[in-house]
This record gives structure tokens, C-alpha cells and sequence, in this order.
């Protein structure tokens, strides 16, 4: 052949070398891929199994223990057993050598024949303890198989029962998740209450100093309502207290039933003793007696029992602990407190 031809011969077989190492690159590319694709789906696969195994983990401690109970059962019928089957193959033993004597003296004179029937008593005897034997084994393994039903049945018991505790677990959670959301309600509710109950007292009062808001409490001065060291309450102190009333009532009408409140009377003094003359004998006695009258004030207007509460604190939580007259008129106080019931 000519040098010419064969060297387009040549080249026309180059491209068919090309396309066979494409497509073989094209198939390993897939099946890469492929192999990539089975591994991210296995190790899915694996970490859904690594929850499931934690889970079974723990029932199986449960059932270890359940289970080394049986073995320790099933260990002391298989000692009882071997016990039995000792007696037996001793029993055989005997009735095997008792068969022999019974053999060679069937073979002597028949002045044996009381011998025999001595030897045949004996084996009758023997065979019994065997059938004796052989019904206690007979028995164990009864009891054995009736362990493992038992085991079986706790099994599937605690499957039930751990499939009814996330049923009930799911339930709490769903229970406490809408018992947060109503308590919410009721405390934002509530709130707006507070809001526009102070706002009405800061405009039946008139915005006074001695009369003002202290976070989420209504503070009136001791001296707008009582004397030093007593806990009658004077005349302007009442007329307040009057308006007071009037707020509470209106609020009384304006909050639904539902929502349970308590309007807290908190009762404080300063930290000078008292002096032992006096009616009362500690601070403590006179801020309780002064958060007393002011609860009995109201009721008396027609406030609602229930919605009142009386406190004292003495003088152990000031608004200022600075050791100056100011500070000591500023913790002396009956605080109002809107709260949940």
C-alpha cells in the first residue's frame, strides 16, 4: 500500500479513538456522581439511624436488665437440670448394672429366683426415680418457655408505654404553649387596665408631688394620709382616698370577670425606731395597721373585698437609703399595686 493511503487510514482512525476514551470519560463522570449522590444519601440514611439507635440503646438497658433476670433464672433450671440428668445417668448406671446381675443370675440355678425378683423390685424402683426425673426436666423447660413469653410480652408493653408517653408529652407541650399564650393575654390586658387606671388617678389628683408613680406602683406620702406614728386617717387624706375609691369601682366595672386582679396596699415606714410610749412597737406593726385602714377605707366606699390586699414592710425596702430627712420622708409611703390574682 502506498505510504499516502496509509497515512489517511491513520488518521481516519484517530477520531473514533477520541470518541471511545469521550464516552468512557463521560461514563466514569456518571458514575461518580452516581457514587456521590449514594453517599450523601447514606450518610442521611445513617444519621436518621444513629437517633433510632439511641432510642433502642436505651431500651435495651431496660431489657438487659429484664433479661440477666431470666438468665439467672434460666441459670438456676439449668443447675437444677444438670442435677437431674446426674440422677439419671446414675439411675441408668444402676439399672444397667442391676440388668447385668439380672442377666448372669438368670443364667444360675433357679434357687435365684428370689434374688431375682429382689433385683426386679429394684429396677422397677429405679425406672421410677428416672420417670420422676425425666418429668421434672419436663417441667423446667415449661417454666422456661413460659420466662420468655413473659419477656416478650414486657417487650411489646414498653413500646406501648413509650409510644403513650410522646403521645402525652406532645400533649404538655401543646397544653403549656396555649397556657402561655393566655396568661399573656390576660397580663397585657391587664396592663392596659393599670395604664388607664393611674392615668385617671394622676388626673383625679391633680399631679401632685406628694401623690405619684413609681414603676408599676401608685405612691401616696404618709403624710397625705396619716399623722407621725399613727394610722388614722386624717381628713384630707380621706377626701383622696374617696377619689381613690371612685377610680377603683369604675374599674371594677370596666375589667371583665375573667381576669383576676388584686389591688395590693403595700404599708412602709422609715428607719427610725419608735418610741416605746406609742400605740405600736416596731415599724413593722404600724406600716401593717396604716395598709389595714386604708383597705377598710375602701371597703367601706363599696369597693369589692376580694379585689383588695393589705402588706407591710416596715422599713426594709426604701425608695432611698440615703440618711437624710428627704429620703426618710420619701419611704414613708402606702404604695397601690394592680396585680394578678
Amino acid at each position: 500500500m502506498p505510504r499516502g493511503r496509509r497515512r489517511a487510514a491513520q488518521l481516519d482512525q484517530w477520531p473514533g479513538y477520541v470518541d471511545a476514551l469521550s464516552t468512557l470519560l463521560m461514563v466514569f463522570v456518571f458514575l461518580l456522581s452516581v457514587f456521590m449522590l449514594a453517599q450523601f444519601l447514606l450518610s442521611r440514611e445513617v444519621s436518621s439511624k444513629d437517633t433510632a439507635l439511641s432510642r433502642l440503646n436505651a431500651q435495651i438497658a431496660e431489657l438487659t436488665q429484664l433479661l440477666s433476670m431470666e438468665r439467672a433464672a434460666k441459670g438456676d433450671a439449668q443447675d437444677a437440670l444438670a442435677q437431674l440428668q446426674s440422677s439419671l445417668d446414675a439411675a441408668l448406671a444402676d439399672r444397667d448394672r442391676l440388668q447385668g446381675l439380672l442377666n448372669s443370675a438368670q443364667g444360675s440355678s433357679v434357687g435365684a429366683g428370689g434374688q431375682i425378683t429382689e433385683l426386679q423390685g429394684q429396677l422397677a424402683k429405679e425406672q421410677q426415680v428416672s420417670r420422676d426425673a425425666l418429668a421434672q426436666v419436663e417441667l423446667l423447660n415449661q417454666q422456661i418457655s413460659a420466662l420468655r413469653r413473659q419477656i416478650a410480652a414486657l417487650e411489646t408493653a414498653l413500646g406501648a408505654s413509650e409510644q403513650k408517653d410522646k403521645e402525652s408529652q406532645a400533649q404538655i407541650a401543646d397544653l403549656g404553649r396555649r397556657l402561655n399564650v393566655a396568661l399573656a393575654q390576660k397580663v397585657q390586658e391587664l396592663s392596659r387596665y393599670r395604664s388607664d387606671f393611674f392615668g385617671r388617678l394622676r388626673e383625679i389628683l391633680a399631679d401632685r408631688p406628694d401623690i405619684r408613680v413609681v414603676g408599676d406602683r401608685f405612691v401616696f406620702q404618709s403624710e397625705v394620709l396619716f399623722a407621725s406614728g399613727s394610722d388614722q386617717i386624717n381628713g384630707e387624706g380621706q377626701v383622696d382616698l374617696d377619689k381613690l375609691a371612685s377610680a377603683i369601682l369604675q374599674l371594677e366595672k370596666e375589667i371583665p370577670p375573667e381576669i383576676g386582679w388584686v389591688l395590693q396596699v403595700n404599708g412602709h415606714t422609715d428607719s427610725r425606731p419608735l418610741s416605746g410610749s406609742g400605740r405600736f412597737r416596731s415599724n413593722w406593726e404600724l406600716s401593717s395597721a396604716r395598709a389595714i385602714a386604708v383597705v377598710q377605707f375602701l371597703i367601706s366606699k363599696g369597693v369589692d373585698p376580694e379585689h383588695l390586699a393589705a402588706a407591710a414592710f416596715g422599713e426594709f425596702q426604701p425608695l432611698d437609703t440615703a440618711d437624710t430627712d428627704e429620703a426618710r420622708a420619701r419611704n414613708r409611703r402606702i404604695e397601690l399595686k394592680l396585680t394578678e390574682r
